[in-house]
This record gives C-alpha cells, structure tokens and sequence, in this order.
C-alpha cells in the first residue's frame, strides 16, 4: 500500500504537491522542484503532458521520483492513448514501482503547442478508472487474464466551483462507482463555495484534497477567471495582488495560499499545492499554513 493510501484512509490531513516535466530530456529543474518538497508532502503529482504540451512523458519523471526515494502520483490522461496503450502503460508504471495514478480525460491537443495533433479519447476518464480497476482485478478489457496484478490507489479530480454544480456531482459519484478512492479538486479560490460543495460530497466518504494553485499576479488571475472554467479569484484578491511590488508578489502568495488553506482545512481531508514552478515556496506554504 502507497503511503498516499495509507495516510488518507488513516483519516490524516494529507499534503501533496505536483511537478511538470520538461519540454526536453534535461530533468534538472524539474527534480529539484521535487526535492523542495522532500519531508514536506506525502506524495507529488507529476503532470501528463500539461496543457497539451509535449514534453517528457509522467511515467519517467515518476521512476526517476521513486529513486530519489520519493513518492509519485502518475497522471494518466486518455487524449493521447487508445485503450491498448493505456492498459499498457499502467502495467508498465506498476513495473516501475509506481503505486498512485490519477485519471484525467486531458486538456484537448487544439489548446496545446501541436494543434494539429489527433486526440485519442478511446476512453474517458470514468472508463479508464474502470479500466485500472479491471487490471486489479486481473484481468484487460478484453476480459483476457493478467500474469500478476498490479494494486494501484486510484484517483480522480473534480471542480467544486463550476456553476453547474449537479453534473459534477453525478461525474463524481460515476467515479467513485468505477472505482476512485480519492479526489484532488479543481484551483480553490472562494472558501465558501468549496465548503458548500464539501456539504453535498461528505455523503460519499471519499477523500477530498483541495486544489491549491499559487496566485502569482493579478494577470494570472485575471486569466483563470476569463479562460478556466469553474474557477474564480475574487476581485478583492486580484486587487491584494495587484497592488504588490513585484519584488514582493512571492511573499504575498505566499500568504494568500496558506490562508485559504486555513479557511477550508476545516472541511477537507488534504489540500493538492500546484506551485506552477515555485516549488521553493511550498514548505514556506505548508509552514504559515499551519500544517507542519
């Protein structure tokens, strides 16, 4: 059993963070984004192709993690795989000692740096953790019999802030059918909202770990408000940001995440910290936040 397993279905307030691949064959940054959340997380996201990016696959930045002696999450979208590959891919990452797999649909190739780009999207993100539960259970799609099984803890994501909150609800509860055990939220920018959405999912029983992107200017946000669906940053946020130094902006992000995370640690069982390559300020994070 993973030790992201065992700490959330110990019922413990779990940390993760999340690192991206390069878009190159040089790991140097991205492993040392990896070692600034060494004794600081319990587990770290590493990113399937972002964005629609081509870069470095998860799956080899997810070995290299695991002989650093720390943990990984392997994300696993469907846009790029049928459902050969992905099963493929999933034995090969249990091969490697990868232990933890999110599931994602993935951000469509036309929103990526190759819009020209076929999407897959043999499965989505509901079949595929079919498809990983199917696996555990020994056997493929094809209901043909594995030689050995891999275990994985499964997971899913979800958006707590999208206005049309039902069809969420019953995408969730189709996940948790097919077999997540664990939820890593879409960006938390409104604590209210999210501790609405946590008062119709507590039901469920499931871990739930808020999404916690690190607001670096108040362009960013402006962006994510006008460009990503079900996230909003309020404008007295945005104001707070812009109206910081430059010099400063790092420090205020710095405060504006680790008091959210004090707003909605009440209400969830982990936060997901996605620094967008400020992982230094992780553990300066996780420290104001009270959660050392």
């Amino acid at each position: 059993m993973s030790k992201l397993a065992q700490a959330l279905e110990s019922r413990k307030f779990v940390v993760t963070g999340e690192i991206g691949p390069p878009k190159g064959v040089d790991l140097g940054k991205c492993l040392t984004d990896a070692d600034h959340l060494r004794n600081k997380v319990t587990a770290i996201n590493v990113t399937d192709l972002q964005s629609a990016v081509m870069r470095v696959g998860s799956m080899a930045v997810c070995a290299k993690l695991i002989e650093k002696g720390l943990e990984p999450i392997y994300q696993l979208t469907c846009r790029d795989r049928n459902r050969l590959a992905l099963q493929s891919d999933l034995l090969s990452a249990w091969v490697l000692g990868i232990q933890n797999v999110l599931c994602l649909s993935g951000d469509h190739p036309s929103l990526g740096d190759h819009i020209d780009a076929k999407a897959v999207f043999d499965l989505d993100s509901v079949q595929l953790l079919k498809a990983v539960a199917l696996l555990k259970d020994g056997k493929d799609m094809a209901d043909h019999e594995l030689e050995g099984k891999p275990d994985f803890f499964s997971g899913a994501v979800v958006n707590p802030g999208t206005d049309a909150l039902e069809p969420q609800l019953i995408k969730m509860e189709k996940k948790i059918e097919a077999g997540a055990k664990f939820f890593q939220t879409q960006a938390i920018y409104e604590p209210e909202k999210f501790e609405h959405f946590m008062n119709r999912v507590q039901k469920y029983g499931v871990p739930v770990m808020a999404g916690i992107v690190v607001l670096k200017s108040a362009g960013m946000a402006r962006f994510m408000n006008a460009n990503v669906a079900g996230i909003t940053v309020p404008e007295s946020m945005i104001e707070e940001m812009a109206k910081t130094k430059v010099e400063n902006r790092k420090e205020k992000a710095v405060e504006i995440a680790a008091r959210i995370i004090r707003q909605i640690k009440p209400f969830c069982q982990g936060v997901h910290i996605m620094p967008l390559g400020w992982d230094e300020l992780v553990p300066k994070i996780i420290e104001e936040a009270d959660l050392d």
